[in-house]
């Protein structure tokens, strides 16, 4: 499976969303407002309206985040981060099995992300299932974890037991649509940067990222 699970908030910054997120009491509405046809069937959650300031103002920090994380920025190769939405689950609520529409009217959905703003520990239930051809995986993440996936995979969140599952998701258009070339890419850019870490500069590093860049020209859109 094609993922990537990463620390991206530190805990300043998760208490500095949380506690403005705790403010909107009003601003919380039914998650089946941005649901496509069948996805509005299954999805049972609540959701902040893009529109408040709180909506807007955290949605552009964790824009500014991704954006400068050098690891998320090597693995999905992003063109346009879009549609982000904080988003919370209580006791019963759950997102059933869906596929994520692949033009929205903010952006192509490449890539998929849930961001947790909450310890997977306060919490029973809950978990965001992935699928593929051939398997399933579960996952709950720490509070400041963001897992990076393929939009293209059927994918759900497991009924909240007990607690209060609250995360911010969005996605990713990538300047390479492929998940197949976007993992060459990552992995041809994460080997030269350790060999250049490790040995230090040298006319054979220069030559690997000289293709990876020229790669990027001749796949990228």
């Amino acid at each position: 499976m094609n993922y990537l699970i990463h620390q991206l908030l530190n805990t300043e910054e998760i208490n500095l969303i949380k506690r403005e997120l705790e403010k909107c009491t009003q601003d919380w509405e039914d998650g089946k407002k941005t649901a496509g046809s069948h996805a509005s069937i299954v999805k049972n959650n609540l959701q902040l309206n893009r529109n408040s300031e709180t909506s807007r103002k955290n949605s552009q920090l964790i824009n500014k985040k991704i954006l400068s994380n050098q690891l998320i920025k090597s693995f999905s190769l992003p063109k346009i981060i879009h549609g982000i939405m904080f988003t919370k689950s209580s006791e019963n609520m759950h997102y059933g099995r869906h596929i994520d529409n692949p033009y929205m009217s903010s952006g192509r959905s490449d890539l998929s992300f849930t961001l947790s703003l909450t310890n997977k520990d306060f919490y029973k239930g809950g978990d965001l299932i992935i699928e593929t051809m051939n398997s399933e995986e579960k996952f709950k993440l720490n509070a400041g974890e963001i897992i990076i996936y393929p939009s293209s995979y059927l994918h759900s969140v497991n009924e909240v037991i007990y607690g209060e599952r609250l995360v911010c998701v969005g996605w990713i258009e990538s300047y390479v649509k492929s998940t197949e070339e976007r993992e060459y890419l990552f992995d041809l850019d994460a080997g030269a940067r350790g060999i250049l870490a490790k040995y230090g500069r040298s006319d054979e590093v220069d030559l690997i990222f000289k293709s990876y860049s020229n790669l990027l020209r001749i796949l990228g859109n």
